[in-house]
């Protein structure tokens, strides 16, 4: 059993430009089986930390939003805030770095940006999974309340999982704060006491009353830690540090099992894109991007989020590495790029866990929609 990646390239001509073939893509691959007439449909896709100009260039997104608007649908964008402390820790500087990103109402078809997850990252709803590693996952509100859900993904590389595709755009980028600590820490944040002044607005704000003056400064009583990662946002000086202390085969488990969680009440209502654009080495999260690694690909389509994610990987992989770039060794056609920036990471992980957990298939059938 094998399931349908559809695919094209950036060749274009006077009788279809790119955005058009984009559309036919998007049609192809199945969006308007998905939705229905008044169905809510998220648009969920990284807006681009402030300084990084890698994500998705936004005529691309407003085009896809002009083929939902045509089903009858309402589409809003949507994504979560930040664990860490940057320009999208909260609701109010997420819209704005989205909006200077090129994302605002007006030039995405007075389409509304929603950040899924409420002002703080605080609102999430618990979804029972019972899996290997997590028995609950917590995801953004506005992503299970939703009836429909489209994942638009720049494929790239990633420090902690090889490379950042869909699945990564699910299970990390639906999930609350505390549902993105759960990922990446198996203990309570810590206090750098240096930089500590003792203000204690992490303890004002702590709902579980786990903080407390010592010897001077704050100081986060792990037994009473319920993981929400509040006390990392709501610092001044930023003494508050996550400890990134997860085993990064453990961390990517525990990725797919809270795509699983997005997924769960999206049975034929999810249709996933990847943009295999501007493949930097690192995560969009960061406030710069370093040099594409290869040569821009093309964009693929599917039903299946393990399948795109598998094609979008041995596409890359395909390809001759760019000359100047980070990247140093398996740099020919057929050479592992994602082993070659990142060679403690096994990406491979993520996918084969996301097929023994009902995810979908790494076997596909990529079709190639050529230019009229």
């Amino acid at each position: 059993m094998t399931s349908k990646v559809y695919f094209i390239d950036f060749r274009a001509n006077p009788k279809e430009n790119t955005l058009d073939k984009l559309v036919r893509l998007i049609k192809t691959g199945g969006i308007n089986n998905i939705l229905t007439k008044k169905d809510i449909a998220g648009i969920k896709l990284h807006f681009g930390e402030k300084g990084n100009t890698a994500f998705i260039r936004p005529p691309y997104i407003r085009k896809i939003i002009k083929s939902i608007k045509k089903t009858g649908a309402t589409p809003f964008l949507t994504d979560t805030n930040t664990l860490y402390a940057g320009t999208r820790s909260n609701t109010p500087e997420h819209i704005k770095t989205a909006v200077e990103n090129g994302f605002s109402y007006s030039s995405m078809d007075n389409t509304p940006i929603v950040i899924a997850d409420g002002l703080r990252g605080q609102n999430e709803i618990k979804v029972n999974i019972n899996q290997k590693n997590c028995k609950n996952v917590y995801i953004g509100s506005e992503i299970i309340a939703c009836d429909a859900l489209i994942s638009i993904a720049h494929f790239k590389g990633h420090e902690l999982s090889g490379f950042g595709g869909t699945l990564k755009n699910l299970g990390m980028g639906c999930a609350s704060r505390k549902g993105k600590l759960d990922q990446h820490s198996t203990v309570s944040p810590k206090i750098k006491t240096k930089n500590c002044e003792a203000c204690l607005d992490c303890a004002k704000h702590c709902p579980g009353d786990a903080i407390i003056l010592k010897d001077k400064k704050a100081f986060i009583l792990s037994e009473k830690c319920i993981g929400c990662g509040e006390c990392i946002i709501r610092c001044p000086v930023n003494a508050v540090n996550i400890r990134w202390n997860q085993a990064i085969p453990v961390f990517l488990e525990k990725m797919m099992e809270y795509t699983l969680g997005v997924l769960k009440n999206k049975k034929e209502k999810a249709f996933f894109i990847n943009f295999i654009t501007d493949i930097s080495p690192a995560c969009d999260c960061l406030s710069y991007n370093d040099s594409p690694i290869i040569r821009d690909i093309g964009i693929l389509a599917s039903m299946d989020p393990v399948a795109i994610d598998q094609a979008s990987a041995d596409l890359v992989n395909a390809e001759k590495a760019l000359p100047e770039t980070c990247l140093k060794t398996n740099t020919d056609a057929g050479e592992d790029k994602f082993k070659g920036l990142y060679p403690y990471v096994d990406w491979e992980i993520q996918l084969e866990y996301a097929q023994k957990i009902g995810l979908g298939n790494r076997k596909y059938d990529l079709e190639t929609i050529e230019a009229l």
